[in-house]
C-alpha cells in the first residue's frame, strides 16, 4: 500500500512557520509584501491570481493585484514591473503566465529586479540555483516537490531520480535541486524526445512527473517501490462529474499507486505547496531588505 503524500498538510505546516515569521517581521515595522500581474482574463489565471492574494490576505502580506487588458502592450507591462521594482511596500513580484501572445515573456521576467523575482525565474536566480548559492530564489513547484520528499523521510541521497520534463519552470530546476549537495541523487531528465521512455523510468527510485499531459505515466513507466511525485494538474472533460470535468495529474493515479511506496495525489499533492513556497519567498525577499 503506498503512503499518500498529503501536500495539503505539508503546506499548511509551512504557512504556520511563515505567519510565525511574518509576526516577527511586523514587530520590526516590515511588512512582506506581494504584487501579482495579471495580463488579460484567463480564467485559469484569474483562480491562480485569486488564490495568491487571498493566502496573503489570510497570513498578512500586503498584497496588490494588477490586472492589464488582455490588449496590453510590452511596453505598458515593462512600465508597470519598473513601478513595481522600485515599490518600497512591495518586496516580490510576480507576473502570472502565459501571458497573452503579444507580450514577450522572457524579456518581462528580466525586468524584474532579481531581488523581488520570488518566482525564481530571472537568469540571476537560475545562476544561483544551479551554483547552490542561498541567496537566490528557487522556483516555487520544484522547491515544494523538495518539501514534498523531506516530508515523507524519502532518502534522495544515492537515489535513482527521473525527472520527466524539462521546462524551466519545473524540469530544470528539479533536477538542479536533486543533485545538489545535500539532495545527492543519480538524476536523469527525459522528455518528448527520450527513447524508451518507459524503460527510463523504471529505472527510477524517485520519479517526477512534469510533462503536461493527463494521464501520461502509466504503471509500464514505475518499478515497484517507486515514489512518484506528480507536478502535474490537467482539467479533463468529464460527462459524469457535477462540474462535467474532472481534475487529474500526468500520472495515471489507480494503475500506479498500487506499485508505488509514496505518491502524490492530485489534486492535494504539489499544488498547495506551490502557494506555500511563493509566500515563503516572499516572505524571504522581505527580509532580505531587512537585512
Amino acid at each position: 500500500m503506498a503512503t499518500i503524500i498529503n501536500g495539503k498538510k505539508v503546506a499548511a505546516d509551512v504557512l504556520e512557520k511563515c505567519a510565525e515569521e511574518i509576526t516577527e517581521l511586523k514587530s520590526q515595522g516590515i511588512t512582506p509584501g506581494l504584487a501579482v500581474v495579471l495580463v488579460g482574463e484567463d480564467p485559469a489565471s484569474k483562480v491562480y491570481v485569486n488564490s495568491k492574494v487571498r493566502k496573503c490576505g489570510e497570513l498578512g502580506i500586503h498584497s496588490e493585484k494588477i490586472v492589464l487588458s488582455r490588449e496590453a502592450t510590452q511596453e505598458e507591462v515593462l512600465e508597470t514591473v519598473k513601478n513595481l521594482n522600485e515599490n518600497p511596500r512591495i518586496h516580490g513580484i510576480l507576473v502570472q503566465s502565459p501571458p497573452p501572445p503579444q507580450i514577450d515573456e522572457e524579456a518581462i521576467v528580466r525586468a524584474i529586479n532579481p531581488a523581488k523575482d520570488v518566482d525564481g525565474f530571472h537568469p540571476e536566480n537560475v545562476a544561483k540555483l544551479a551554483l547552490e548559492d542561498p541567496t537566490g530564489f528557487v522556483p516555487c513547484t520544484p522547491a515544494g516537490c523538495m518539501e514534498l520528499l523531506r516530508s515523507a523521510g524519502i532518502k534522495t541521497s544515492g537515489a535513482n531520480a527521473v525527472v520527466v520534463g524539462r521546462s524551466m519552470i519545473v524540469g530544470k530546476p528539479m533536477a538542479l535541486l536533486l543533485m545538489a549537495r545535500g539532495s545527492d541523487a543519480t538524476v536523469t531528465v527525459a522528455h518528448s524526445r527520450s527513447k524508451d521512455l518507459p524503460g527510463i523510468c523504471r529505472q527510477a527510485d524517485i520519479v517526477v512527473a512534469a510533462v503536461g499531459r493527463p494521464e501520461f505515466i502509466t504503471d509500464d513507466y514505475v518499478k515497484e517501490g517507486a515514489v512518484v511525485i506528480d507536478v502535474g494538474i490537467n482539467r479533463v472533460d468529464d460527462a459524469e462529474a457535477k462540474k462535467g470535468y474532472r481534475l487529474c495529474g500526468d500520472v495515471d493515479y489507480t494503475s500506479v499507486a498500487p506499485k508505488c511506496s509514496a505518491i502524490t495525489p492530485v489534486p492535494g499533492g504539489v499544488g498547495p505547496m506551490t502557494i506555500a513556497l511563493l509566500m515563503k519567498n516572499t516572505i524571504k525577499a522581505a527580509r532580505c531588505v531587512r537585512a
